[in-house]
């Protein structure tokens, strides 16, 4: 049996403004992620062409990566709305039910922006993408999410984390007039088991906790090593336990929700010390206004007769308001009205973290970030919006879903 092998497949192309996109990547795994082998489904080139058409000319053309994941299509919409023209990817794979995933589609479809249904290491899809739309800004949010499920599938983590990226970056050196920018989503868990707070770009980030981690590190390096040698403009964003509507079913405040609303013990791990977890909870609106003010900020991409390039960014996207998860439920009950039945329980070896704290500093002075959403209004909105998604008993596969 082959196991993480990469096999393309043949892509056809029409010659004219119809011509249909399919065929593209396929992957032999062992495993129960289908992330390995999905094709691309068809799409069109007059399809690409209208999602991509801006409303407002001095707007670029951005391609969003994971556009149907939580931060993508709230980053795809937000895009979309101020008049760029925006085209997703999306493998849309079943790490969680696909049913949420597809909703957030839905809606980006309502607004004009079409999802192309890909993977990432499908070189031959991605090339035609950016062709055909002249894409100026990738904003990369596409990535084998969650800690703990690294440990039971690390190829998955590999393939899309490390694998995808470099394929990404080969078709962008590959794209001139112009090469496009690229922002895209590194993560707090780089921090590792750093012990100086709050955690600070300039901080030593060589002591991953996990293999999630330690992918989102090496997307880092790959990055300072596209920008020295070919002048990409790369921009790493570390978010910090972004939450809110439409978010993740793995994520623990969405389990938090439904096992509170169901009646059923929630798990609250606690340190070897006896100490709890604490998190740097950030509300999805404030860093989908980080992530577009990366994009505005960032130099274009390429080397200037000089020699000299644009620089290769990091920056924290918190809130620096960490709470603990006894806090963190304590306003989630709250919000929906119920209380929670804790049990707290020794945190599994599975590379989560005990805390994270952000210094913002650094995107504050050159994004002009400024998170302004407080804990209980972004679960007061999470509430709102997750009462009535699920209510009675509609999109039931997320309320059941056990996190892998």
């Amino acid at each position: 049996m082959f196991c993480g092998v990469l096999v393309y497949g043949a892509v056809e192309y029409g010659s004219d403004g119809g011509g249909a996109m399919g065929g593209g990547a396929s992957v032999w795994k062992d495993g129960p992620l289908s992330a390995f082998n999905l094709a691309a489904r068809k799409t069109s080139t007059r399809e690409l062409k209208r999602t991509c058409a801006k409303s407002v000319a001095t707007e670029g053309t951005f391609m969003v990566t994971g556009a149907a994941g939580f931060v993508g299509s709230n980053v795809a919409t937000a895009l979309k709305e101020r008049g760029a023209g925006v085209v997703g990817l999306d493998n849309v794979n079943d790490y969680y039910p696909r049913g949420l995933k597809r909703s957030r589609i839905a809606k980006l479809k309502e607004i004009g922006v079409h999802v192309v249904e890909a993977d990432l290491n499908d070189a031959s899809t991605v090339r035609k993408i950016l062709d055909t739309c002249r894409v100026t800004t990738i904003v990369h949010l596409a990535a084998q999410a969650g800690v703990r499920y690294a440990v039971k599938n690390p190829g998955a983590y590999v393939h899309s984390n490390v694998a995808g990226f470099v394929t990404l970056l080969e078709e962008v050196v590959r794209t001139k007039n112009p090469m496009p920018k690229v922002i895209f989503a590194s993560s707090s868990s780089v921090y590792g088991l750093n012990t100086k707070v709050p955690f600070s770009e300039s901080d030593v980030t060589d002591s991953p906790a996990s293999l999630y981690a330690a992918t989102k590190k090496a997307d880092e390096l790959l990055a300072h090593t596209y920008n020295h040698i070919h002048g990409v403009a790369l921009t790493a964003l570390r978010f910090f336990t972004v939450y809110g509507p439409y978010g993740r079913p793995d994520m623990a405040y969405f389990s938090f929700a439904n096992n509170i609303v169901k009646g059923k013990p929630i798990k609250i791990f606690k340190n070897a010390d006896g100490g709890e977890l604490a998190r740097d909870f950030t509300y999805i609106d404030d860093v989908v206004r980080g992530t577009i003010a990366a994009c505005d900020t960032s130099e274009p991409s390429g080397k200037k007769p000089d020699g000299s390039k644009p620089p290769f960014r990091v920056y924290n996207l918190g809130n620096t308001h960490p709470v603990t998860v006894s806090d963190f439920v304590s306003t989630l009950e709250k919000a929906l009205g119920k209380t929670a039945k804790r049990d707290y329980v020794p945190m599994p070896k599975t590379g989560d973290v005990p805390f994270t704290h952000a210094d913002i500093s650094a995107a504050k002075r050159d994004l002009g970030y400024n998170p302004t959403i407080a804990l209980d209004e972004g679960l007061k909105n999470f509430v709102h919006w997750y009462v009535e998604y699920y209510k009675d008993g509609k999109n039931a596969e997320d309320t059941n879903y056990v996190p892998m």
